[in-house]
C-alpha cells in the first residue's frame, strides 16, 4: 500500500439473533462498497451478543455452520470488498467455544482466523460480573496477515491490557492492529481511549478498533467510540455512541514519517528479567 486508503468501521448494538445481525453485516458492506472503502471492520461479538449463556447456546455452530460467517464472505465476494469480522463465537471441533476474529478477502475466502488469547474475567466496582474463560477457551497464537492495509495484526477487546501481545506485534513490523470490541461503559469511559492510542504508539502502527455501542437486547451496555489513531497516537476518527457507519483513511505515508522520527521499533532492547 502507498496511497491512503480508505476503510470503514462499523459501530453495531449486536442483539440476540444471528439472522438479524447478518442482515445488519452485509447492508453496511454495500453502504461500504458505495462509499469507496477497500475494507469493513466490524466489533467483536459481532454474530452474536447474547450474556444468556442457555439461550446463546443453539446459535453458537461451527464455522461451516455459522451463517454470519456465510453472510459476509458472500458479500465479500459479491463486492470485491474485505471484511474483518470482529469476532463470532464459535464452536471448536473439541466441544468448545472460541472468541473467534476473521479476517475475509475480497474473494470472500478467509485469509486468517485468530483466536482471543485473554479472557474477560473480572469483577467490576459497578457490580458487573464477567467470566468469559466460563464459556470460551482461550487462543494461543499471534497472528498477522497481509491486507490491502499491509501487514495486519490481530488482537480482540481485553487483549488491548497485555503489552506482551503488542510487543510481539510490533515486533512483526505490523502497518495496521485491528482491537473489535465490546468495552463495558466504567472500562471504556476510563480507559478505551487511553489504551488505543498506546497500542498505536508503541507499535508505530495504525490501530482500527470497530466496537459495540448502546443498550442490547440482552441488557447490557457497551461503550461505543469506535477509533482510528495514527501512529502518532492522534484519533482520526471516533465513533461516538450507539451505532454508526463511520469511515476514514489511513495513509502510508504517516507511518513512515512517524517510524523516522522515533524509530522505537529499531531502538528496541532485550529487558534483563530479574532472577528474584
Amino acid at each position: 500500500m502507498t496511497d491512503p486508503l480508505k476503510v470503514a468501521l462499523f459501530q453495531m448494538t449486536s442483539g440476540i439473533d444471528p439472522l438479524a445481525n447478518a442482515d445488519a453485516i452485509v447492508g453496511a458492506a454495500r453502504k461500504a462498497a458505495d462509499e469507496g472503502a477497500a475494507m469493513l471492520f466490524t466489533p467483536e461479538m459481532c454474530g452474536l451478543l447474547d450474556r444468556d449463556r442457555a439461550r446463546a447456546t443453539p446459535h453458537i455452530v461451527t464455522e461451516a455452520d455459522n451463517p454470519v460467517l456465510a453472510a459476509a464472505r458472500s458479500a465479500a465476494r459479491d463486492l470485491g470488498l474485505w471484511i474483518d469480522l470482529g469476532s463470532l463465537a464459535v464452536l471448536r471441533d473439541d466441544g468448545k467455544w472460541a472468541n473467534r476474529g476473521f479476517i475475509i478477502d475480497s474473494d470472500g475466502e478467509i485469509a486468517a482466523r485468530y483466536d482471543k488469547i485473554h479472557m474477560f474475567d473480572v469483577d467490576l466496582a459497578t457490580g458487573e460480573t464477567w467470566r468469559e474463560s466460563a464459556a470460551y477457551t482461550p487462543g494461543d497464537a499471534v497472528v498477522t496477515v497481509e491486507t490491502p492495509l499491509g501487514r495486519l495484526g490481530m488482537a480482540i477487546c481485553y487483549d488491548i491490557r497485555f503489552p506482551a501481545l503488542f510487543e510481539e506485534l510490533g515486533r512483526r513490523r505490523c502497518d495496521a492492529i485491528r482491537i473489535p470490541a465490546a468495552f463495558t461503559v466504567p472500562t471504556g469511559k476510563a480507559h478505551w481511549h487511553l489504551m488505543q492510542r498506546a497500542r498505536a504508539v508503541e507499535a508505530s502502527a495504525w490501530v482500527i478498533s470497530a466496537a459495540q455501542g448502546g443498550v442490547h437486547e440482552d441488557g447490557r451496555e457497551t461503550f461505543g467510540h469506535s477509533l482510528v489513531v495514527d501512529p502518532w497516537g492522534e484519533v482520526v476518527y471516533d465513533g461516538g455512541e450507539g451505532s454508526s457507519l463511520g469511515f476514514a483513511y489511513v495513509d502510508p505515508a504517516r507511518t513512515g514519517e512517524v517510524r523516522a522520527q522515533l524509530p522505537s521499533l529499531a531502538n528496541k532492547r532485550e529487558i534483563p528479567r530479574s532472577a528474584a
